[in-house]
């Protein structure tokens, strides 16, 4: 491996920095429109149920750092950059800053294990789009996914394994799992199955597809039969957004009897709005008002053991080993 420095930009959606920037993050993800009143309302308030943290930019921070850390205990020469997609430091300046330091390549990693054309490639399209931009380079490879790869599923087995610990023998035995990602929009095809609105996927969605996969290989290792997959934090547009919601799964559950509930979210990897109001606020509420136990893995954020992970995604795809 050559001794100059290889440019790891890891990437993720952003966040408000502050109570005093929601306005300006809430009308980024709407593509410089104004929001709603009363939506903005809405949004400062599940930023105050939550304590009005905003935790995001940190933990990716140290999520690259960590990264970078353990890519560098080995002969490489590793050197960690942050882009977010809707709050500084954004991609394309972390891009500008790869080509300022003088770096030639790079591999670009966004912090969501699951591929959509919807998320995942569109950070890598501003990526593409900066480097062209702005004079050209670094030389870019993208790991596009790591749903499947098998440090990522022991990862996940483990945090499982504990919620499902923190139950008590009888709620086990009347337990349901919820595997559950961020819902994105979707269109019908013809035949009556769903994509992901704006994607590429021909025979089935990859991005579902990715998903139930997680929950199938998590599951075998624990065992477990009895577990689905559901969505979370849709947003408002005029779409259809992936189905069924997990606060429809969660009513139907309670209906059906069941005791408890341990929501694996794998399709997040931090502690944000939607983890902390989403789940911790509305999902548990909606369990608890039932009379449900609710249980949710810990988030992965820069835990030692998910830093390895994902180091040993990034090392793997460098070297051109397969996820599995």
């Amino acid at each position: 491996m050559s001794d100059a420095a290889i440019g790891v930009l890891v990437m993720a959606y952003g966040t408000a920095t502050g109570s005093d920037d929601i306005e300006r993050y809430y009308t980024d993800i709407r593509g410089g429109r104004t929001p709603v009143p009363e939506h903005l309302v809405e949004l400062r308030d599940r930023y105050a149920a939550i304590g009005n943290v905003f935790p995001l930019s940190d933990t990716t921070r140290a999520q690259a750092e960590g990264i970078v850390e353990r890519l560098n205990e080995g002969r490489g020469v590793f050197r960690a950059y942050l882009g977010m997609k809707h709050s500084q430091p954004f991609i394309p300046d972390a891009v500008a800053s790869m080509r300022a330091d003088g770096v030639e390549r790079a591999i670009g990693i966004v912090m969501a294990p699951h591929w959509s054309g919807m998320s995942v490639e569109t950070y890598i399209e501003r990526v593409i789009k900066a480097t062209h931009d702005d004079g050209g380079g670094p030389t870019f490879v993208f790991v596009r996914s790591y749903h499947d790869h098998p440090a990522f599923i022991a990862f996940l087995t483990a945090r499982v394994s504990e919620a499902l610990g923190r139950l008590t023998e009888d709620e086990r035995e009347n337990a349901a799992m919820i595997f559950a990602a961020h819902s994105l929009p979707v269109r019908t095809l013809d035949d009556g199955t769903q994509r992901c609105k704006t994607c590429d996927c021909d025979d089935s969605c990859r991005y579902r597809d990715g998903l139930q996969e997680t929950a199938d290989l998590v599951a075998e290792r624990l065992e477990l039969d009895d577990y689905l997959i559901a969505w979370q934090s849709a947003g408002r547009t005029n779409d259809p957004w992936w189905g069924p919601s997990i606060e429809a799964v969660i009513e139907e559950l309670a209906t059906a009897g069941r005791d408890a509930l341990v929501v694996c979210s794998a399709g997040f990897v931090a502690d944000h709005l939607e983890i902390l109001y989403d789940l911790d606020i509305e999902a548990r509420g909606i369990a608890e008002r039932a009379g449900m136990r609710f249980e949710r893995t810990r988030m992965p954020n820069a835990d030692p053991e998910y830093l390895d992970v994902l180091a040993a995604v990034v090392r793997d795809h460098l070297a051109g080993v397969p996820a599995r």
